[in-house]
């Protein structure tokens, strides 16, 4: 049994060889980058730390440049024939990347879908408030989904439904505009609401009242 303990078996080595992989730098793993030794082209474009280009150079004598300088080759273009490899800090380089992304991914407004619930009995006063509730969200930038429950004999009147769904999509005006018509799934109406291209940018145009308007001029009338 000694040779087939736990610890000794192919299985235990196979874990092994599983978490030593695990544990391979997770930088690398996400970009996918090759640098220094790891480029395997024939030949490459080179390009210096001050973006001047070296010209087509074997990865070995491009590399021997990058060490002289206590810089790494990367490998930034694979896909170019010959691939484009760069002379800079390598640990820099992933830095600045990780940062634009971070920026970039603040810059992204995440569009959430937020329901408004009605029923074929609701009151006025519930209505309004359901409406405003749509509406700042539809401002906020997300969309609406307005739902609405038929219940026992209500689906014997479902153009009750339809009316209160379309009252909603002209009131609503141009906070928002439809991005699917009201339709029937099972005993619920609904219809989905997205932001006007204004309220997604965030930058409403002012809204311009008919006193505002200048006079129309009178028409001028020659001598005889």
């Amino acid at each position: 049994m000694g040779p087939w303990r736990s610890g000794n078996s192919p299985v235990a080595g196979a874990e092994d060889r599983w978490r030593s992989i695990i544990a391979f730098d997770k930088r690398s793993t996400k970009s996918f980058i090759r640098i220094n030794d790891r480029i395997r082209a024939r030949e490459v474009r080179v390009i210096d730390e001050n973006g001047e280009q070296l010209g087509i150079l074997p990865p070995f004598e491009a590399l021997k440049i990058a060490r002289e300088r206590g810089l790494d080759l990367v490998e930034v273009s694979p896909n170019a024939i010959p691939p484009v490899c760069r002379i800079q800090d390598y640990g820099r380089y992933l830095y600045e990347k990780e940062k634009s992304e971070r920026a970039a991914r603040k810059k992204q407004k995440v569009i959430t879908i937020k329901e408004v619930k009605f029923s074929v009995t609701v009151d006025e006063h519930d209505y309004q408030t359901k409406k405003n509730q749509a509406v700042r969200f539809l401002n906020e930038g997300d969309k609406v989904k307005a739902s609405l429950r038929f219940r026992g004999r209500q689906m014997a009147h479902r153009e009750l439904g339809y009316n209160i769904i379309n009252r909603l999509i002209q009131d609503i005006g141009d906070a928002g505009t439809v991005e699917f018509m009201p339709r029937m799934e099972g005993t619920i109406l609904h219809a989905i609401l997205a932001p006007t291209r204004k309220q997604e940018s965030g930058k409403p145009k002012p809204a311009t009242s008919p006193q505002a308007q200048p006079a129309p001029r009178p028409p001028v009338t020659q001598a005889q």
